[in-house]
């Protein structure tokens, strides 16, 4: 019996519901702490390489993962509507530890370029998630998405403290080698640690893309994903220059970090889930999205002069506490809207779109601090979280299912 077919509307977990959430998050913690340990000295380390004297093709090299990933995610997604997850998972990990392997191989800067391109090519995320979703009950999946959210904001913040450790002994393709490592490590948890997928999802038939695509309710989620992260990783061109101007040394930033992000974690779990039992997902969500502007607007006001660190640390502290609220429930949500056999393609639409946030995030946070300074870069940032609050705000909350 799966647990979408049960009629236990308890709010803990049951055992399978433990173990699903566990693992799948853990596949991807490894994978997530590949690429991480990688970003923060790459930009560095690939001057060393033939052609790493070009910053626009080292930026090409960093986000060209993304580019790959955001375009084959919803073939994946699909994928895995017809041939299981699982299938799907050990390709798309397999194929990220060949991407490593090509980019741990590379002399020149052209050889980082495929092996980064490549890696993006497994691009499983989207039947990871879907998969979270066959194996939870409604009342319990935002529990779950966060674990995988906590699972991710850990790594990044360990990678931060272990990247230039590793590098010194290692280098850049011990790194590379490390991730490979990672990603079959991640094969094996899905082999034998991932519950068995339920049959009714391994036989569904093609999910239905243009049903997802037109779609209201999944439109608005998909239109936060992309301002989401495209506000996240344009905020991030400015921070750290910040967190400098304050007077904390580059190498001391990741104390800021974790202390954000794990403080974060724990107001989530004290609020975000007994209000969603009460039938508040609605309001946290809509008060989140309004948080993460406000937080803009103070960063216009302290990027102005100089602020303190303790100040830009409270700031950072509820950007995170917005934004890991959103990152529960939103996946959360498109599992609950999109109908089951259909749910890799829409969980595939909604990490495109994620996807392609970043990307243009990067971009844009770039052109704006280039040409507008910081305070253009947060006006555009508090100016997109508002449009995305009067696009979300509509939304109603999709009642929980016993069955799919």
């Amino acid at each position: 019996m799966t647990p979408d077919s049960t009629l236990d509307h308890s709010p803990r977990m049951t055992p399978l519901e433990r173990r699903a959430s566990g693992s799948l998050a853990s596949i991807f913690a490894l994978r997530m702490l590949g690429l991480f340990l990688v970003l923060p000295v790459f930009a560095l380390e690939a001057r060393h390489y033939v052609g790493g004297d070009d910053p626009a093709r080292i930026g090409l090299a960093m986000g060209i993962y993304g580019l790959t990933q955001g375009v084959l995610q919803i073939p994946f997604g699909m994928a895995s509507d017809r041939w299981g997850r699982k299938r799907v998972i050990v390709t798309g990990l397999l194929v990220f530890a060949a991407g490593s392997v090509l980019a741990a191989l590379a002399d020149s800067l052209n050889g980082l370029i495929w092996g980064r391109a490549l890696q993006g090519a497994g691009a499983v995320s989207a039947a990871v998630t879907a998969m979270l979703a066959d194996l939870t009950r409604d009342n319990v999946r935002t529990k779950a998405m966060a674990l995988i959210g906590a699972s991710i904001g850990l790594m990044f913040a360990l990678s931060l403290v272990l990247s230039p450790l590793l590098t010194s002994w290692i280098g850049l393709s011990g790194l590379f080698t490390m991730t490979a490592l990672l990603s079959l490590g991640g094969v094996a948890v899905v082999i034998w640690g991932v519950p068995h997928e339920p049959q009714q999802h391994k036989d569904a038939g093609r999910g239905g893309l243009r049903e997802v695509l037109a779609h209201a309710g999944l439109i608005r989620l998909n239109v936060g994903v992309f301002v989401l992260h495209a506000v996240q990783l344009a905020m991030w061109v400015a921070i750290p220059a910040l967190l400098v101007q304050a007077g904390l040394p580059k190498n001391e930033h990741w104390q800021i970090y974790l202390l954000a992000v794990l403080g974060s974690f724990v107001l989530m779990g004290g609020v975000l889930f007994p209000l969603e039992r009460r039938g508040y997902l609605r309001a946290v969500f809509l008060v989140s999205i309004g948080l993460i502007a406000v937080v803009q607007l103070a960063l216009l006001g302290v990027a102005s002069g100089t602020a303190s660190v303790t100040t830009l640390g409270w700031l950072l502290f509820a950007f995170f506490c917005g934004f890991n609220v959103l990152e529960a429930t939103q996946p959360s949500l498109v599992s609950r809207l999109a109908p089951a056999h259909s749910r890799g393609a829409a969980i595939g639409v909604y990490n495109t779109l994620q996807s392609l946030g970043l990307f243009a995030g990067g971009w844009l946070g770039g052109t704006l601090v280039k040409n507008y300074g910081v305070q253009g870069l947060f006006v555009t940032c508090m100016t997109f979280m508002v449009i995305w609050l009067v696009v979300a705000w509509p939304m109603s909350v999709p009642s929980r299912k016993t069955s799919t």
